[in-house]
């Protein structure tokens, strides 16, 4: 650290400066790895159940999610706004790496399972309903083909919906998202909506169909997804306010009650 002034203030400026960077690079990893799930379950589905199951996610999909709506939104959580409570931390161990066991099992099996959970469940909501059953063809010319289309492409704009939810739910890692505003980064409102763009030019537009294989949906299935962000923010909104309420100072903690004398009555 280099000192252009004569203000030890600035020492403070910087740490906290330091601090917004670095949590911010973490809220970057857990985001992008927050997808692996759900982009890997597809596959698990169509492997267990021996091809019963069609892939509920094909190839060109998953490059499409990855490379057309993941970017951006990425990018914009490196200018969120720094999370309240940053300079009350204690100074983290030297040799404690950028990614943590925690982060993982946050973004692996929380957040991540959480969208693929509610991506599958729109696949399996269009596919049976069109009356679909285990192992009936839904190649190129048979009965359920479009509807194996339709089915596909609601497991994928589920997994953009989940994304936006993942996107808000990681932009703090203790707080609550009031606390630092959830308009307040407008790159990452403005490339949400660049991410729903290209969504609807994949899904209605007729090159991107024919390349893709996706097929348009119809208005009650668009609103079927309305509530994925707002479950998957939702949940993690409450893994938080739990976190916080165990980590109240001076809260006495599970071992100390159990092992406190009981009074008598």
């Amino acid at each position: 650290m280099v000192l252009t002034d004569d203000n030890f203030a600035t020492i403070v400026t910087a740490v906290e400066a330091g601090r917004q960077v670095y949590d911010n690079v973490r809220k970057f990893i857990v985001y992008i790895f927050s997808h692996t799930t759900p982009e890997v379950l597809p596959f698990v589905v169509f492997a267990l159940a021996g091809g019963a199951v069609p892939l509920p996610l094909p190839v060109l999909l998953l490059l499409a999610f990855d490379v057309g709506t993941e970017t951006l939104p990425s990018l914009a959580l490196g200018r969120d706004p720094a999370e309240p409570g940053i300079m009350e931390r204690p100074p983290r161990r030297r040799s404690e790496g950028v990614i943590r066991a925690p982060m993982l099992v946050r973004a692996w099996l929380f957040l991540g399972l959480l969208v693929a959970l509610l991506s599958l469940a729109g696949f399996f909501y269009v596919l049976l309903g069109a009356g679909w059953s285990a192992g009936d063809p839904v190649g190129a010319g048979s009965r359920f083909h479009h509807a194996y289309l339709q089915a596909t492409t609601m497991t994928f704009l589920g997994m953009i919906a989940g994304q936006i939810g993942t996107a808000f739910a990681v932009r703090t890692q203790r707080a609550s998202l009031r606390s630092v505003g959830a308009f307040s980064n407008r790159y990452l409102l403005l490339a949400i909506a660049a991410e729903l763009l290209v969504a609807a030019i994949v899904v209605y537009a007729p090159r991107f169909q024919a390349l893709l294989g996706t097929a348009s949906l119809p208005a009650e299935d668009l609103l079927w997804l309305l509530p994925f962000p707002f479950i998957v923010w939702g949940a993690d909104e409450l893994r938080r306010c739990l976190l916080r309420r165990r980590d109240v100072p001076g809260a006495p903690t599970r071992a100390a009650i159990a092992g406190a004398p009981r009074q008598a009555h």
